[in-house]
């Protein structure tokens, strides 16, 4: 069991994403990291009940599932292929034993333009997905993504328009990601925090950097702890502050970080957390 300064800490899988899946159950555990955060696609590719033994054999947590979501179709089928999808993301994170499944909510379908709308769709999605998910364990937390990514990826752009949403629903079926990357500009996100905090409602907390220039796709801009603008520790204060004492997942997307020898890669993420973070 993992405890001391790295007892909170998660490793997102996509922060290694140059490691196996054993190969990122066996570096955790040899740099003794007890906790874990997956994604679908590789897990699926291992298959879920060997990934989730492969946890357990090594004593891993998993922290949360990424990604379901993608809930804006405009037309019944779209609809229904999403919905089944996210059912199968929510049997995947049971599976792993995680209680928590992260949802990029999507963005606008083509030549839509009607961002409210889209959101109501969302939420009549998270209506039928919250109850399927509360019965097995598992947690939906929408994630607020950067208001760059609104138009292909999330329609969902700040932490007051995720609670809006969650807090149509119980705290126990839907809450919210606070990810420090997607956050760290908007000056009303502390007074979100402490809005979701007290309705317990933070299901999961991310942390990455925000550097310039932002590369080609912004996708993979994601920084080390500490490379940027962001005052990582500031956040983890004001998630704490609201009694959150859950994970602190380190979710950085970035070629350079992958471009590393996992090992080597893995202990600068874990002296930067203990500068930055702790």
């Amino acid at each position: 069991m993992t405890t001391g300064a790295l007892s909170r800490l998660s490793i997102n899988q996509e922060t290694l994403k140059q490691w196996s899946l054993p190969e990122l159950a066996e570096g955790c555990t040899a740099a003794g990291i007890g906790a874990v955060g997956l994604w679908r696609a590789p897990v699926q590719e291992y298959g879920a009940e060997r990934a989730a033994r492969l946890m357990r054999d090594h004593g891993l947590t998993v922290t949360s599932l990424c990604r379901g979501g993608f809930l804006t179709a405009p037309d019944r089928a779209g609809r229904e292929r999403a919905l089944a999808d996210n059912r199968t993301a929510i049997d995947e994170a049971a599976t792993l034993g995680t209680d928590t499944l992260v949802l990029v909510s999507g963005g606008l379908p083509p030549g839509d333009k009607n961002l409210v709308g889209a959101r109501e769709r969302i939420a009549d999605a998270l209506a039928v997905l919250g109850p399927y998910a509360r019965e097995r364990g598992v947690r939906l937390a929408v994630e607020p993504l950067h208001p760059m990514f609104a138009a292909d990826r999330c329609v969902v752009s700040t932490l007051g328009q995720a609670l809006d949403l969650a807090e149509r629903f119980p705290a126990a079926e839907v809450g919210v990601v606070v990810d420090t990357y997607h956050l760290w500009w908007d000056d009303l996100a502390p007074a979100q925090i402490v809005r979701a905090g007290v309705a317990g409602r933070i299901h999961s907390f991310q942390v990455a950097d925000w550097i310039t220039p932002l590369p080609a796709g912004v996708l993979l801009g994601r920084g080390q702890l500490g490379d940027g603008s962001i005052d990582l520790r500031g956040f983890r204060e004001m998630v704490e502050a609201t009694g959150f004492t859950g994970p602190i997942e380190v979710e950085i997307f970035n070629e350079a970080l992958w471009a590393r020898d996992g090992a080597e890669a893995l202990a600068e993420v874990v002296e930067r957390y203990r500068r930055h973070v702790l």
